[in-house]
């Protein structure tokens, strides 16, 4: 329920990209489609040079040290949760 109710009041809504909430507040085992990646330029260049790609889907597997592990294109990768943010599904 806290998780619901944390989500929600994250959630971002937006015409064309719907319902969103951050990739930090998805939680562990679940899995979602990059909606939008938001940021300054260098950052969103540095996610989509990571592999989190817009309509791509990610696998959230766990939250370690204040990171979110996450598998993404064959891949896991560890970000932080202040990057994670950043990512919406």
């Amino acid at each position: 329920m806290l998780t619901f109710i944390l989500s929600y009041r994250l959630a971002v809504t937006n015409r064309r990209e719907g319902f969103m909430i951050p990739l930090a507040v998805l939680g562990d085992g679940n899995e979602g489609i990059i909606k939008k990646v938001a940021g300054k330029p260098e950052v969103k260049k540095h996610l989509e040079n990571l592999g989190f790609i817009v309509g791509d889907t990610v696998n959230v597997i766990t939250e370690q040290n204040g990171n979110i592990i996450v598998k993404v294109k064959e891949a896991r990768i560890a970000v932080s949760k202040e990057m994670a943010m950043k990512i919406y599904v």
